[in-house]
């Protein structure tokens, strides 16, 4: 059986998906959902995300992507490329791999994703400085679409939208 690549991301109407190295939301309820959905799951990331998340995620196998030779990070697997982590995953017979973000890594490994769990914020951020890449919806079915349930301390409503790759 394939291994399945899976993109999980958390953006606004108009595809942003950061501002200054953060979110530009508070999202606790989408966090929760992000932990159920890759628990037990390797994770790839880029270098930026992996610190402003701050340590590696627990339960998880955590490839952190970056340039920088000879970078060594607790808790966390340093590659060079994409590739390199889902070469390792392969390897192992991996069902899925969860590819984290941020921006540039999504951009890199949208070609290769076969589901994405898109948690869409009912709101349009007009000062964001990253977005996600525009999906060509020839390519994508959307499967689901719930309401994720928010709860006090979220900013906003959202939507979790299920794509999958039409082959």
């Amino acid at each position: 059986m394939a291994m399945r690549i899976t993109i999980v991301v958390c953006m606004s109407k108009n595809r942003v998906i950061g501002r200054t190295g953060g979110m530009p939301w508070r999202m606790p309820s989408d966090l929760k959902h992000f932990r159920a959905v890759t628990l037990g799951k390797p994770v790839i990331m880029g270098r930026k995300t992996f610190q402003s998340i701050g340590k590696a995620l627990d339960g998880r196998i955590n490839y952190v992507v970056t340039r920088q030779t000879g970078l060594s990070i607790d808790g966390a697997v340093v590659v060079p490329t994409v590739d390199a982590a889902l070469a390792l995953e392969r390897a192992k017979s991996t069902p899925e791999v969860i590819i984290g973000g941020g921006g540039e890594i999504w951009q890199q490994s949208l070609h290769l994703a076969d589901r994405i769990y898109l948690t869409e914020l009912d709101v349009m951020i007009d000062d964001g400085d990253t977005v996600f890449p525009a999906l060509d919806l020839a390519q994508w079915k959307a499967t689901s679409r719930v309401p994720l349930a928010t709860g006090p301390k979220d900013d906003y409503a959202a939507d979790i939208i299920v794509y999958d790759r039409v082959r």
